[in-house]
């Protein structure tokens, strides 16, 4: 049994919240590049350039690249052979997203749903635990913002919709949420099993690098196609118009191994801006 300090994975959530807060991924910068350099609306162009210096001023200064810091998402791979020394995980989680947004001067969102006080400290964070075999912990901050999970929509497809009922569902949803969700996007989508884990898988989807390629490659060409429909609709960076509307389209598929009830099929679409990045911490 593999003994990880309390204090150990505080500090490590605490620094993760900075950092994701505050810079951006390589893979989504990249991204940035090759859109500005095909969009083909000059104002357009003008929000991505100005996305990418919004980049570089929130990691050299130490400053949140939004002004919404989001919900502190976070994955954890917990080993069986693990044990939390000198306190619990879930409450070393939350006093590390507590000092982080605290810390970095992070925007503090989190409040009662129906009295509107908020928490203060930007807690409780969303704490997902998968149980994996082994002695190691790995945990993922991934601030996740209002504007785009507000967006998020579910809907339970009858067989005979089939294929094309789940692209037109995905397409309306990103042109009903129009300017709402901060594009240029990345887009999860879950489906099969239940409710709550096409969901959860639509959210663990969004931690894909972007530019990155689905395995299945029949489920890769699909993505291509819909994110080709998806910029088609005009929508364009902020929302002002243009022809990157999304950076990429991220689906995952768990029919394999979370069969469905034969009369429906669950769907869930996930908007997820992408000024923020995501930060990995594993202890090895």
């Amino acid at each position: 049994m593999r003994e990880v300090a309390f204090q150990d994975i505080l500090e490590q959530v605490r620094d993760a919240c900075m950092t994701a807060n505050f810079e951006l991924g390589e893979d989504v910068i990249a991204a940035f590049q090759k859109a500005r350099e095909k969009e083909a609306s000059p104002v357009g162009r003008e929000i991505l350039e100005q996305l990418l210096e919004n980049a570089k001023i929130a990691q050299k200064d130490k400053i949140a690249l939004c002004q919404d810091t989001g919900f502190a998402v976070c994955f954890v791979d917990l080993g069986d052979e693990v044990r939390v020394k000198g306190g619990h995980l879930i409450d070393a989680i939350n006093e590390g997203v507590k000092q982080g947004y605290q810390d970095g001067y992070l925007r503090k969102s989190i409040c009662h749903p129906f009295t509107r006080k908020n928490t203060n400290t930007n807690t409780p964070a969303i704490v997902h635990i998968n149980l994996v075999p082994g002695n190691d912990l790995k945990i993922v901050v991934a601030p996740k913002g209002g504007g785009s999970e507000n967006m998020s929509r579910v809907t339970m497809l009858k067989p005979s919709d089939g294929i094309e009922g789940i692209k037109q569902f995905v397409i309306q949803r990103v042109k009903e949420s129009g300017a709402n969700p901060c594009p240029p996007l990345v887009i999860g989508v879950g489906i099969g099993g239940t409710f709550e884990k096409a969901a959860l898988i639509a959210k663990k989807s969004l931690l894909r690098p972007v530019g990155s390629k689905n395995p299945d490659p029949a489920l890769a060409t699909l993505e291509d196609e819909l994110l080709e429909k998806i910029n088609e609709l005009g929508i364009g960076p902020q929302g002002l118009g243009g022809s990157t509307t999304a950076l990429r389209y991220m689906w995952k598929c768990i029919r394999v191994i979370l069969p469905v009830f034969p009369w429906q099929s669950t769907l869930i679409v996930m908007p997820a801006d992408i000024k923020r990045s995501y930060c990995r911490n594993e202890y090895d």
